[in-house]
């Protein structure tokens, strides 16, 4: 057992005061954009997905392996781009101002295109991820844990598997909310996976159904691995605290999340908020995609000017470290963080 690691703390009121001041900056911000920036960049790289679609399948309708290639890359990006970017959005309802719409979002993202039930998925992410973030036993991103698979499965081989355990796990979760929800959620579920199954055999052209289910599972895996990287990245090997001793909200986020350099591909299909922007959107997560990214230079400024950290690492040396320390940091029990003074 290693003693808790210390590390300095102001006082609550200071840090509350803080955090009133970076969030009366931002929303100056906020207000004054339009709604394209708001919500109108975003919506449109959603839909472009969508018009994809089509060429994607018509694509793997090709004998030559170009074209076929070029069909597998476009419905995995728009796949993922769907049911990573557009379910992240729709959890935290940042694709409208409107309630009731952004319940029909989460549904359509979340359970048609994700095949994950919208409950669960905004309990966990929302009010248990985004809540306790770093919180040993609540939003500590233990769930992404599998200590019984070494380093090389975990990190090069299991993520193939997300699109079969996605289901499976939603299937797991459905004890636990109302049975209209459910039934709606199971519904929600067959239709998307089997309009996909049914797109592939009758506009595609697969003469078989298990050659169908193999390309389903190629497509819906094609991201998987940054996918499972991301999720891990930007939060284990960070500072994790214990419930009832945790820091103010500024300093939990400036500790415990950490931002990823801009990737064309992954800013695109997951989203800025999940890459270069994973500490503005903790600190403000109603935010869209395209509005953290705005605020991003405020946040940075900010952080950095009050003496507070501001994570930033690379995708190459985030792997790497979990590659060199993964029984520490994915099998072992992390280690408590207490910040001195707390209050």
């Amino acid at each position: 057992f290693s003693p808790p690691k210390q590390l300095p703390h102001g006082t609550g009121a200071h840090e509350e005061a803080l955090m009133t001041e970076l969030s009366g900056l931002v929303q100056k911000v906020v207000k004054s954009s339009s709604w394209w920036e708001r919500h109108g960049v975003d919506i449109s790289i959603l839909g472009c997905s969508f018009l994809l679609l089509p060429a994607g399948f018509l694509c793997l309708r090709s004998t030559q392996a170009i074209p076929f290639l070029a069909g597998v890359l476009t419905l995995g990006v728009v796949h993922h781009t769907l049911t990573v970017k557009g379910s992240h959005l729709a959890s935290h309802n940042a694709l409208t101002e409107s309630k009731s719409w952004g319940k029909v979002w989460a549904i359509f993202f979340i359970e048609l295109c994700s095949a994950f039930t919208v409950e669960q998925a905004t309990y966990n992410h929302v009010k248990i991820h985004h809540g306790y973030t770093n919180i040993i036993g609540l939003g500590d991103s233990s769930t992404w844990k599998l200590p019984f698979l070494n380093r090389y499965v975990y990190m090069f081989i299991a993520p193939l598997s997300v699109p079969i355990l996605t289901p499976l796990v939603a299937l797991d979760l459905l004890r636990n909310v109302e049975w209209k929800a459910a039934l709606r959620t199971l519904c929600c579920m067959f239709l998307g996976l089997y309009c996909h199954y049914w797109l592939l055999l009758h506009v595609s052209g697969f003469q078989s159904p298990w050659s169908a289910l193999l390309c389903m599972l190629l497509t819906r895996s094609l991201l998987a691995h940054p996918y499972v990287h991301v999720n891990i990245f930007q939060h284990i090997g960070l500072p994790m605290f214990a419930a009832d001793r945790k820091p103010k909200r500024i300093q939990l986020m400036s500790l415990g999340v950490l931002n990823l350099p801009r990737n064309a591909l992954l800013d695109w299909s997951f989203g800025h908020s999940l890459i270069s922007c994973h500490v503005e959107h903790h600190l403000f997560p109603s935010l869209s995609d395209n509005m953290c990214l705005k605020i991003k230079p405020i946040v940075s400024q900010y952080l950095k000017q009050k003496k507070l950290p501001y994570n930033e690492d690379t995708y190459a040396s985030r792997l790497r470290l979990f590659l060199q320390r993964y029984e520490e940091l994915m099998v072992h029990a992390p280690p408590l963080t207490e910040l001195v003074g707390i209050q």
